[in-house]
């Protein structure tokens, strides 16, 4: 009986920490301080780069110089969409893995709820655990559907039992220190969690 407390403890653990993982897994997702610091390289950068350009040479073409410029202005329409859909498979598949490690810990614990080797206390912890993870579930379709509403195209949602992490696409004005301030607003507010329990980032 023990044993297969544990197991179903450890299980749920264990599934709640894939989920978590998942999220950190996405390498191109930065933290508001990191995009800062790359903001501000990209647009020196940017500078350096166009001064650098307009010294070294002069468009001796009209027609070679429109051309270019019509090829640029058609590679960036066809990149625009391209990076939009990549955006939101990162979106769904985030939901998905999650869900998926939500449903995995969700059967283990049923399993223990259903198992007439089970004491009424390990009964009682994994019905206990399976509550937690269904409210967890509706809280997250909840905070996203709010940050939608407040204009965010697309966010999702981690709530674990002692932190939050905010997966937000950014505005195309960028991300600033109000937008973090309004969605950790709506995450207090639905959760209860503490301000400094609550993580958000943005998907590059």
């Amino acid at each position: 009986m023990v044993s297969i407390r544990k197991r179903g403890a450890v299980y749920g653990v264990i599934a709640l920490m894939l989920v978590v993982a998942v999220y950190l897994n996405w390498s191109y997702v930065r933290t508001p301080d990191d995009l800062t610091v790359a903001n501000q390289a990209k647009a020196e950068m940017t500078a350096d780069t166009t001064g650098n350009a307009a010294d070294a040479a002069a468009p001796t073409d009209a027609a070679a110089q429109t051309g270019t410029e019509a090829a640029a202005a058609t590679a960036d329409a066809s990149a625009q969409p391209a990076q939009a859909v990549q955006t939101s498979d990162y979106f769904a598949q985030s939901r998905l893995s999650r869900e998926q490690a939500r449903d995995e810990a969700i059967s283990i614990l049923k399993e223990t709820v259903e198992s007439d080797k089970s004491n009424d206390k390990a009964k009682s912890e994994a019905s206990d655990k399976i509550s937690a993870l269904a409210e967890n579930s509706v809280q997250e379709a909840r905070v996203e559907s709010l940050i939608k509403a407040k204009g965010y195209a697309e966010a999702v949602v981690f709530i674990g039992e002692d932190s939050v992490n905010v997966i937000v696409q950014p505005p195309k004005t960028g991300f600033e220190a109000a937008d973090a301030s309004k969605i950790r607003d709506i995450v207090v507010t639905e959760t209860g969690m503490g301000a400094d329990k609550i993580k958000i980032v943005e998907a590059a």
